[in-house]
């Protein structure tokens, strides 16, 4: 039970009923449906598709695959590009990457192939008699990567295919990051994000130590003295403040904490849940958090934003998801004051209208409220500092509030690399992440190696 909230009622309907509302949000394609949808597909030599993929999948190659049959070539294309692909077909905003970028997507035809129910065909359909990638012989290298969300795990993979050894040190009791903890449970539905982990740890020679945090339990000159090198995937642990008086009052709490309780629960009907929610927020974890709540039976529930809806970083197929849930969008509002009751319980919110004025946002002086048992803010994540308050991790250089890297995800330390969504510049997409830790993994690489060879000459 989450704290803040253990004063507000428990679902009201059973965990089976409240269960069948999380199943998967696009249905998944049938063999038929998916031979049909690849016929669709132009092969186009010079794929606007494969160009705009963040992890750089040949988007073409593996449709072609599908189109004659071969599901095991299709996903071999897919997972050599993207380790974590099954769960970035579900995930991944690709109504505006991929599927945005397809030729089919003009006027006459409106509708892009379904390159990611596609991609989640390949993978999901996929049989290998054995792990489709070998290890290398062994280097005798070993890296210590700290966090096993997507960039990490996807780092460890590429080190451990080129031959090393790799030790992952998580904070949590689950490796994944956002793909178990923070995704809406109806993107990532029956346990998914871990079967793709045991997957990927079928490569072999990767080891994971759970409950270990840096800037704890875990310091990063005893990691740079053990490994031949570091790298770090802190993801952006830290909510956004709203910096209001009595934002810490019962009821107010992180969009992302109720997710991650919500993803873990083992009995949805356990779930406190109001029945009037405001959500603060404009991005995917903001609609995430309205449609969950929702699904879940708050009987009103209001998303706000301080500017208008085509401001929002949650793509309009996001608000359309949250539209069809009876969410109320309400635009050009910041707030202004948490409401609370003489009990001192959360009774609302007062929000300032907000107009632009010559470009830059500014309140307008009318103000309003909306009644609510429960707020929950989505205005961001940020990077924990906590995690690199020992002596050394302080001497990291950051950029704009993140850890700031070169081409190569070297941080200013030496043999220490980052990625993800703890440097800038990054997307704060999950596909992003993946490829951060791919090519971090082929620099490791490349420097450990390039450093052994000049030492044997």
């Amino acid at each position: 039970m989450i704290d803040a909230l253990r004063h507000l009622p428990q679902a009201h309907a059973s965990h089976a009923t409240l269960a069948a509302g999380f199943s998967d949000l696009a249905p998944p394609l049938t063999a038929r449906q998916a031979q049909i949808e690849s016929e669709r597909c132009l092969y186009c030599y010079d794929a606007p598709c494969s160009r705009i993929c963040p992890s750089e999948i040949d988007v073409a190659s593996f449709i072609r695959n599908i189109a004659h049959e071969n599901i095991n070539g299709a996903a071999k294309v897919i997972l050599q590009s993207n380790i974590l692909g099954g769960s970035c077909a579900r995930v991944c905003p690709t109504e505006i990457l991929c599927e945005h970028a397809c030729v089919r997507n003009h006027d006459a035809e409106a509708l892009p192939v379904k390159i990611g129910l596609l991609q989640r065909h390949a993978i999901d359909h996929m049989h290998f008699e054995q792990h489709p990638f070998q290890a290398a012989p062994a280097t005798g290298k070993s890296i210590a990567i700290v966090g096993a969300g997507p960039a990490g795990l996807a780092c460890a993979h590429r080190l451990a295919m080129l031959g090393n050894q790799v030790e992952i040190f998580e904070a949590r009791s689950k490796a994944g990051g956002l793909n178990e903890y923070g995704i809406a449970k109806y993107k990532l539905t029956d346990n998914y994000a871990q079967r793709e982990i045991e997957f990927l740890l079928q490569i072999g020679g990767i080891q994971i130590h759970y409950g270990q945090t840096l800037g704890a339990n875990l310091q990063l000159q005893q990691l740079q003295e053990k490994f031949d090198a570091v790298f770090l995937s802190l993801g952006l642990a830290a909510s956004r403040s709203l910096d209001l008086a009595a934002e810490d009052a019962p009821g107010i709490l992180a969009a992302v904490d109720y997710i991650a309780e919500l993803r873990q629960a083992q009995d949805l009907s356990s779930l406190p849940v109001p029945k009037r929610a405001l959500v603060i927020g404009a991005g995917n974890t903001a609609i995430d958090m309205a449609v969950q709540i929702a699904r879940l039976g708050a009987e009103e529930v209001t998303l706000v934003y301080r500017r208008d809806a085509a401001s929002m970083s949650a793509t309009a197929h996001e608000q359309e998801i949250a539209k069809a849930h009876q969410v109320r969008i309400k635009t050009w509002a910041q707030p202004q004051a948490v409401l609370l009751d003489d009990a001192g319980k959360l009774s609302g919110m007062r929000f300032e209208k907000t107009r632009l004025d010559a470009g830059r946002l500014v309140g307008t002086g009318v103000s309003f409220v909306i009644a609510a048992d429960a707020i929950f803010k989505a205005i961001g994540q940020v990077f924990d500092t906590h995690a690199i308050s020992d002596p050394l991790a302080r001497t990291l250089k950051k950029d704009a509030g993140k850890l700031q890297v070169d081409a190569q995800f070297r941080t200013n330390l030496c043999g220490v690399y980052a990625g993800g969504d703890c440097v800038n510049p990054g997307q704060d997409l999950t596909v992003q992440a993946v490829q951060h830790g791919k090519l971090a993994a082929a620099a490791i690489h490349a420097d450990l190696t390039s450093n052994t060879e000049a030492h044997h000459g």
